[in-house]
């Protein structure tokens, strides 16, 4: 069996916990819970004929004081960034973050994930928001963890293209 590690990015209370628990365990809960520190869940996917055992890191969120834990990245294969479609100031952090983390590992397989498609009639953000992400090579998945919408689809995605990358 093929291991992967992968990192939820974003800032705080975009859905990061919400997105890892419907991926992992197909649950939604309209509780909010601060993830301190990181969380992590794992879940046996299959992809291309290959057994895959994704361990999720579900980082704690950027805000205004701190930044995500670098540390918690290291040895990933791939990043999911996750973006709340109602506070464009969420797509302003996930740019920082994918400039800093771009440094130091550049080229690992990522998605966007603009969360919170329940929600689309309150979104601030039009498709035009994400062409930076586009113009990188990224899948751009509109999801909701309250629904379920496009949650599997991205990690699908996003094993498929960590495979098709490995040399091993």
């Amino acid at each position: 069996m093929i291991k992967k590690k992968i990192c939820l990015i974003g800032a705080y209370a975009v859905g990061k916990t919400s997105l890892a628990r419907r991926f992992v365990s197909s649950i939604f809960s309209d509780d909010y819970l601060t993830t301190v520190g990181v969380k992590i869940d794992q879940r046996n996917v299959s992809s291309g004929g290959k057994d895959v055992l994704l361990m999720v890191w579900d980082i704690a969120g950027r805000d205004e004081f701190q930044a995500v834990q670098k540390s918690y990245l290291r040895g990933s294969s791939g990043f999911v960034y996750v973006i709340d479609g109602t506070r464009r100031e969420t797509l302003e952090a996930a740019q920082e973050e994918m400039a800093e983390i771009d440094e130091q590992y550049p080229g690992v397989t990522s998605v966007l994930l603009v969360n919170k498609h329940d929600l689309i009639e309150e979104w601030e953000l039009d498709d035009s928001s994400f062409e930076e992400f586009r113009n990188r090579g990224w899948a751009v998945f509109f999801t909701s963890a309250k629904t379920g919408e496009n949650v599997v689809e991205a990690f699908d995605t996003l094993t498929a293209e960590m495979l098709s990358v490995d040399v091993n």
